[in-house]
């Protein structure tokens, strides 16, 4: 729970202010029975009270006062940690990239949602057990001071109260846990299902949808149900057990009155001392509290724990011809062993297209060339230095990409395709556009690229030309296209493919694709199969292989 020692030690100052607002409460309603005591003692015997009664006033009072501090700093606490949470766990999701969507979208959402808002609360709700027990006990050794045999009454049935607050600490730790998780697994299939909303209208699976998507709802109700009986069974046993102890103190201390070892307000003082030593619920509550962030917090570090690709110093060489090599590069998936010890040099200013059967590895290999994730075995070199000791943004700005299915990212058109690691130019922005042959339905919208994007509907073919501007727009040394035309029609494509290989011939070129027309327009063909490249040369020389043809044929796809 690495996430609540952090936030326990930068709040260290405020939940300090907790403990100490909460032990002063408890302390104020300890000096509260005896000074009411003491009130009725004095009033009985015909004498003077007012200042006790004064004291019982300002005892009130001060408890009133510190209590709300108590409340006021705790939500404060607990509000900018939930803050500085969720943007150190939104900041490392951004950070690991691609490495942390391996949860999926929805599980992440709650993460960052609900199980970071519950972790931020566990420091104050810990900072206040001290006071939670400091009541009962306090009220425990009041009443000894009272009378011991009080004391010896209650202690009797004590160990009863010790362990149902141990039982519902762990049963309710247990199905907390297991509630977080299920609810994490539903939110991802809703994220699954909101995206494919189309799909399923067009399918008609609107029901077996539903079905699949609410298919843990039994399981997140047998774990609600569970919290309900754990919480349930210990309210009902310390409905049982609280009044019994209440009762025994009360008729002991009724016959230690009528022996005369006790007057009336001590007797009343007694009265409200049992009723501090039994506040089990303030105690199970906060126990409860932080049970519950713990188990968040778990979740949370889950996130934290995903690794953050570390970057170097380096700068690449200037005026580098931007040579790709891939040395021995091995890359698994899961179980599957993608890439095996594989081989290849795409040469500075050269256009390599990479085609593969269906699951070969080519989207792998296209993240790899650009650092987008990292080989588990092997090296990826550009212009001769290793990708992880170039700085971020010397990787950045020399490595462009394009994919199948961009997000447009940006308030404007013209902030989506300018978006990167420094701000461009409107003329490399307009000339990107051009070049991707999206400029001339951009200047049809009604502020052109200036437009704000939740404005601008556009067909999947027109935000891939977008994406494709982006990639066009930003300069750098290699540009990467993962199956990034497959969305264009024919004659979208012959004029994108120009831009592609001749307007843009200086810059080293590695594309994945599924369409021989494409393959045919590459320098090279990279022929992916079995992890490694089983072939490189030009298309027209594949070609005579029915095996390389039978790729196209099958519309292989990654």
């Amino acid at each position: 729970m690495a996430v609540v020692a952090d936030t326990t030690r930068q709040d260290a100052g405020r939940v300090l202010g907790v403990t100490g607002l909460g032990l002063a409460s408890a302390a104020l309603a300890l000096a509260l029975p005896f000074a009411l005591g003491h009130a009725l003692d004095q009033l009985l015997r015909g004498a003077d009270a007012a200042r006790w009664v004064a004291l019982c006033a300002l005892v009130v009072a001060a408890q009133t006062a510190t209590a709300a501090g108590e409340d006021l700093l705790a939500g404060l606490t607990t509000a900018r940690a939930t803050a500085r949470i969720r943007r150190r766990t939104v900041g490392h999701m951004l950070a690991a990239g691609p490495r942390a969507a391996g949860k999926g979208a929805g599980d992440l959402v709650t993460r960052t949602v609900g199980n970071a808002a519950d972790a931020a609360a566990t420091p104050a709700a810990a900072a206040a057990l001290p006071a939670a027990l400091a009541a009962p006990v306090g009220g425990i050794v009041a009443l000894g001071l009272t009378d011991l045999w009080l004391a010896v009454a209650f202690l009797a049935g004590a160990p009863l109260l010790t362990l149902l607050v141990q039982r519902f600490a762990r049963a309710s730790s247990d199905c907390i846990i297991e509630y977080q998780n299920v609810q994490g697994r539903i939110a991802t299939l809703l994220m699954e299902a909101l995206g494919g909303a189309r799909t399923i209208a067009a399918a008609g699976t609107e029901e077996q949808e539903n079905t699949r998507v609410l298919r843990p709802l039994p399981e997140l109700g047998t774990q609600g149900r569970r919290m309900w009986q754990v919480q349930g069974r210990a309210t009902a046993q310390a409905a049982v057990l609280v009044p019994l102890l209440q009762i025994t103190v009360l008729a002991v201390g009724g016959v230690r009155l009528t022996a005369g070892a006790l007057s009336l307000g001590d007797l009343l003082a007694a009265s409200r001392y049992v009723l501090l030593a039994t506040g089990i619920g303030v105690v199970v509550g906060q126990l409860g509290a932080v049970v519950k962030g713990r188990a968040a917090a778990t979740r949370v570090d889950e996130v934290l724990a995903v690794p953050v690709p570390a970057h170097g110093g380096r700068q690449l060489p200037r005026h580098g011809p931007g040579t790709l090599e891939l040395r021995a590069v091995t890359a698994v998936r899961g179980a599957e062993t993608v890439l095996s010890r594989l081989d290849l040099t795409v040469p500075g200013g050269c256009c390599v297209a990479v085609v593969g059967r269906s699951g070969a590895g080519k989207s792998v290999l296209a993240a790899l060339a650009g650092r987008l994730a990292d080989p588990d075995r092997g090296t990826v070199l550009l212009d001769g230095c290793p990708l992880p000791e170039l700085s971020e943004t010397e990787l950045r700005d020399a490595v462009g990409y394009a994919f199948e299915r961009p997000v447009l990212l940006g308030d404007t058109i013209g902030d989506a395709i300018a978006f990167g690691p420094r701000p461009l130019p409107p003329d490399l922005v307009t000339a990107g556009a051009r070049a991707a042959e999206a400029d001339g339905f951009v200047r049809l919208l009604p502020d052109g690229y200036a437009t704000p994007r939740n404005r601008a509907p556009f067909s999947g073919g027109e935000v891939q030309r977008l994406g494709l501007a982006r990639a066009f727009a930003h300069p750098g040394r290699l540009l990467v296209l993962d199956d990034a035309t497959s969305s264009l029609d024919t004659v979208t494509e012959v004029r994108v493919a120009r831009a592609l290989f001749h307007d843009h011939a200086h810059r080293t070129r590695l594309l994945t694709t599924h369409r021989a027309a494409t393959a045919a327009r590459a320098d090279l063909v990279a022929w992916l199969d079995a992890g490694r490249i089983r072939a490189l040369a030009p298309h027209g020389d594949l070609w005579a292989d029915s095996e390389y043809r039978a790729l196209f044929g099958d519309g292989a796809d990654d």
